[in-house]
């Protein structure tokens, strides 16, 4: 069953990294419903609407999208920039979280519109700190896009 109002999509390969931002997520009831995809296909399957996700609708985009980078399939900076290129899925807050320490991942993230970008820290704690941050910044703090940001 396909979930119509997703707060999350985390984007990550890695299970142990899925299980720890899951974790981190529900312990401080940030989220509920997250949607996980594995790699970079899936996850522009879920934001467009196609595949096993046609029943999805545009109308109820997810509030944020953790994107690891290195996915398979279809690598992260590909998914950032089909999301910010697409005026359906442009104002959906997006949120680079990897572990990879090369500047110039960084450097093409924002040059794709990206909201965020977090280094993992290796460091449990520090890890699911980090998540619990972030999230309690984008799904409590921040203002989502109206409804109608959305329309092209």
């Amino acid at each position: 069953m396909i979930q119509q109002h997703v707060q999350i999509l985390l984007v990550e390969d890695n299970p142990k990294d899925v299980t720890l931002t899951l974790h981190a997520l529900r312990q401080e009831k940030l989220a509920n419903d997250i949607q996980v995809a594995r790699d970079g296909e899936e996850a522009l399957d879920f934001l467009f609407c196609r595949g096993q996700f046609a029943e999805r609708s545009f109308e109820h985009p997810p509030r944020l999208v953790l994107l690891d980078l290195k996915i398979p399939k279809v690598d992260g900076l590909e998914v950032l920039r089909a999301v910010k290129s697409d005026p359906r899925t442009k104002p959906i807050p997006v949120v680079v979280l990897t572990s990879s320490r090369e500047e110039r991942d960084t450097v093409d993230s924002y040059k794709l519109g990206v909201n965020g970008y977090i280094q993992k820290p290796v460091e449990f704690d520090s890890f699911r700190q980090a998540v619990k941050q972030l999230g309690f910044y984008w799904l409590v703090v921040n203002e989502p896009p109206p409804p109608r940001a959305f329309k092209s």
